[in-house]
């Protein structure tokens, strides 16, 4: 799904377009998007727009070429070749380095980096290579450039330690093809005049360098007071639900569990975040079988509340994982135990197994003392509340703002913008979740 949005310099959002994106054979639908980007700015051409924010997920890396892409994009989600990524794994660096764990299909863009290289080689001669966020920089401005929440999302392309190339992006000849780095919030150039008369934008349009989604995502939520500053962990929840941590203090991220889905992001100031991931959304999709929006549209919210209590009395529960190789418990084949027949108590069910993960994953990183959960499972209520059982000794919240991340690229631009509405702290369930949590685990130790 891309999406654009359009903001007042209050903070104010006036639209928001999205577009499914077309499928293009294991590659990113990269012209796709961009017709209906430029034809979406035709359409707010009359509104005065200073600039534009790109914001895309951190795996995926695009190179251009004489003024053109060098080669199609991969989708992440595209199983390589066994043997190209056995072989890519024999150079990769020590997780103690990069803050990366080795992740399935092209999740580590240097795989992919890898197959392209192996597979066509010049195409890779003279190209200028960039992270996918920072190509629609280039796209709108003509000007190259990378940037670091992006290199530093499980790409095995960056050391959050030194904050510079990882030693194998340097061996491969990698580093030397990035495009120089730029600050998520610097200013890369304005709109090329040939798109500002196609789209009707003024040419003084600005165009920043942008950044990763995730981290976004929490550039919009250290404007709350409760998060700035403080021992805070933020969830961002959608297909990845990915939980960051900002510690108080720095933390030694050699500690983390590579293979658990532990990993290193690097905010947009340049610093290590602790993080730790699984596909949530994902695997909610699957266990449903419909719109994952059905477990948090409002109406249905007090009957998926009514239904955890036959789902904890019968303990009937979802084992991990659902989508192989992500996650907390990555190596698992798991499923429904005693799937209900009720519609409700299946999707009250699916939460509550969200939120076992998640409660997983935050141990993992250590998180303590205060969560905001943002992005779309938010509203789920029995999500957020079955978590906050899990975790009483942690204040949760959650935030009435909607668009955090695109909230999180207006920030960039005025750092002074403060969240819409308060944060909502979130109360546990009524119903006492100990039982349940331990006969959770009790039978994932007999698939493991």
């Amino acid at each position: 799904m891309s999406k654009l949005t359009l903001w007042s310099r209050e903070g104010r959002i006036l639209d928001r377009i999205t577009r499914a994106n077309g499928p293009a054979d294991g590659l990113l639908d990269t012209a796709g998007t961009a017709d209906w980007a430029i034809a979406t700015l035709k359409r707010w051409s009359g509104h005065p727009i200073e600039y534009i924010v790109p914001v895309s997920h951190g795996a995926a890396v695009a190179g251009v070429r004489d003024g053109v892409p060098a080669f199609a994009s991969p989708d992440y989600e595209v199983a390589l070749p066994p043997e190209v990524l056995s072989a890519y794994r024999q150079q990769r660096d020590p997780f103690a380095e990069t803050g990366s764990p080795a992740l399935a299909a092209g999740l580590n863009f240097g795989a992919q980096l890898h197959a392209l290289e192996e597979a066509a080689p010049e195409a890779f001669a003279d190209t200028t290579l960039m992270p996918y966020a920072q190509y629609w920089a280039w796209l709108l401005t003509g000007m190259a450039t990378s940037e670091v929440t992006s290199l530093g999302c499980h790409s095995d392309l960056w050391n959050p330690a030194k904050g510079e190339f990882s030693a194998m992006a340097r061996r491969r000849g990698w580093a030397g093809k990035f495009a120089p780095l730029s600050k998520a919030g610097d200013v890369v150039g304005t709109l090329k005049p040939g798109l500002a008369r196609e789209t009707g934008l003024p040419v003084t349009t600005k165009v920043l360098a942008g950044l990763h989604d995730s981290n976004a995502a929490l550039v919009a939520a250290r404007g709350f007071p409760e998060i700035a500053g403080n021992e805070a962990t933020v969830l961002s929840t959608g297909t990845w639900f990915i939980a960051m941590r900002l510690p108080a203090e720095p933390q030694d991220f050699t500690a983390l569990r590579e293979g658990r889905d532990c990993l290193v992001n690097v905010d947009a100031d340049g610093q290590a975040v602790p993080s730790a991931r699984f596909m949530g959304g994902r695997e909610i999709e699957t266990l449903i079988e419909i719109d994952t929006r059905r477990v948090d549209i409002k109406p249905d919210q007090p009957h998926l509340l009514a239904a955890v209590r036959g789902v904890v009395q019968s303990q009937a529960m979802v084992l991990p994982t659902l989508v192989p190789g992500n996650g907390p418990f990555p190596a698992c084949k798991g499923g429904w135990v005693d799937r209900p027949d009720d519609w409700y108590a299946r999707r009250a069910g699916a939460c509550i197994y969200a939120a076992l993960l998640a409660d997983v994953s935050l141990d993992l990183i250590g998180s303590r003392d205060r969560l905001l959960i943002e992005g779309r499972f938010a509203e789920a209520e029995v999500f957020v509340r079955a978590l906050a059982s899990l975790r009483p000794d942690m204040t949760i919240y959650t935030a009435n703002a909607h668009n955090d991340v695109s909230f999180g690229a207006l920030r960039l631009i005025d750092p002074s913008l403060q969240p819409d509405g308060e944060l909502q702290r979130v109360e546990p369930l009524s119903e006492d979740l100990t039982a349940y949590k331990a006969a959770w685990h009790a039978r994932i130790g007999t698939i493991r």
